[in-house]
């Protein structure tokens, strides 16, 4: 059954751009690298049964050496009801080895954007869209110790081979506030992946930044399929002009103790990937993907440009449920959906939200239709939002005092 989503004018425009950057004849171009039935072992066939259980799975499967493991960085905070600490869990499992013909899915990737296998950047083809290709290992559990004494179970994992475990931490004083413990993956020699990730604790009090990444903060040209592919792929990551200084800048008015929330459309897959190039640019933080396209090439193209609104609403309503106290600092971009959404969460949680900054993207491989950058949209789009909270902007350093302005008014 094809997946539905709620009618808005930003959908109507994302429909608009995938029509006329003809985004589905690229998505059939591109193949879908599911393994074959008959390639699953007898034990695989069982553990792939009963991973339909999620977390009630009885029998899960064990990490080998011949498995990847990635656990994502996540927020600790306090329940609202008990005060104790805890924070969501995420890990990732799949075989370093696929099932699937490689070649013809790094082949197909450089066709579509006219790179020649004997140019001496095809390998970074390879290794970028390996992720895409090692085959899922659904049902598997991932033994781990939370700041060095702390033993974790984290999983099953379901369909997808991604587990999600809301765990309760030993009780700390607020002097862990903004302090990073990490968690290390308990595994055989020879598995290979993320095998450390950072919880960040973050107390109930203060501000905390929920920000977009493509075309936010990294340049990926979310409008353009084949720039997608091209930014994904092969291209080196570059971050959108001024952006990494603009948040070095909010990071020291909300304070280090403040969390960070990099919100993107894009699939799990690109974690890694992502995860490097936040190190690199931006201040640390919790990174939400989404998790609809493991093993599927044409389902990158198809989460960039279809339900984004949809999806971070959903996930902002969680982000709200963990830090219903903190002010909100919210940065996006005219791209995709990011002004619809975040105007929807404004109205939802009033007082929640205290600044809204979106990027106006001007170049077209990235905005894809014009009609975007109306000024009716995003009148449209923040309806009942103060006009003194949203910012549309085109040189991030006119927002540096929009945000000092706003802190000063409510600096805790």
């Amino acid at each position: 059954m094809a997946t539905t989503y709620k009618y808005t004018a930003a959908n109507d425009m994302q429909n608009r751009t995938r029509k006329e950057r003809r985004f589905d004849e690229v998505e059939r171009d591109l193949p879908n690298v599911s393994p074959p039935s008959q390639a699953l072992i007898s034990t695989d066939k069982a553990s792939s049964i009963l991973s339909y259980l999620g977390r009630r799975n009885p029998f899960p499967r064990s990490i080998t050496d011949k498995d990847t493991v990635w656990l994502l960085d996540n927020t600790a905070y306090r329940n609202e009801k008990t005060g104790k600490w805890e924070a969501e869990f995420i890990t990732a499992a799949f075989s370093q080895d696929s099932s699937c013909a490689v070649i013809d899915a790094v082949s197909a990737v450089a066709g579509k954007i006219d790179l020649d296998e004997n140019d001496p950047n095809y390998p970074t083809i390879e290794e970028r869209i390996r992720p895409f290709l090692q085959d899922i290992k659904p049902g598997a559990q991932v033994n781990a110790v939370h700041g060095g004494s702390i033993p974790l179970k984290l999983g099953p994992g379901g369909r997808n081979g991604i587990s999600s475990d809301i765990k309760s931490l030993p009780g700390r004083g607020s002097e862990h506030d903004g302090h990073l413990v990490p968690t290390s993956a308990t595994v055989p020699k020879g598995t290979d992946g993320i095998l450390e990730m950072k919880t960040f604790y973050a107390e109930p009090q203060g501000w905390g930044v929920i920000s977009d990444i493509d075309d936010t903060i990294k340049i990926t040209q979310t409008s353009d399929p084949i720039g997608i592919l091209r930014t994904t792929f092969l291209d080196k990551p570059e971050p959108c002009p001024g952006m990494p200084e603009f948040y070095q800048f909010i990071q020291s008015v909300i304070q280090e103790t403040s969390p960070w929330f990099y919100l993107s459309a894009s699939p799990y897959n690109l974690y890694s990937f992502l995860r490097e190039f936040r190190q690199q640019h931006y201040p640390h933080g919790t990174i939400i993907l989404r998790d609809a396209s493991w093993m599927s090439l044409p389902g990158l193209l198809t989460t960039l440009t279809l339900g984004t609104e949809d999806y971070k609403v959903d996930r902002m309503d969680k982000i709200h449920s963990w830090i219903p106290q903190r002010k909100m600092i919210c940065i996006g971009d005219s791209t995709q959906s990011d002004p619809e959404a975040y105007g929807e969460i404004y109205r939802k949680y009033p007082g929640w939200v205290k600044v809204i900054l979106i990027r106006k993207v001007e170049d077209i491989a990235a905005i894809g239709i014009e009609a975007k950058n109306e000024p009716g949209r995003f009148e449209k789009a923040f309806e009942g939002v103060p006009r003194d909270v949203w910012h549309v902007f085109t040189d991030p350093a006119e927002c540096k005092k929009l945000v000092q302005e706003a802190v000063s008014k409510s600096p805790k």
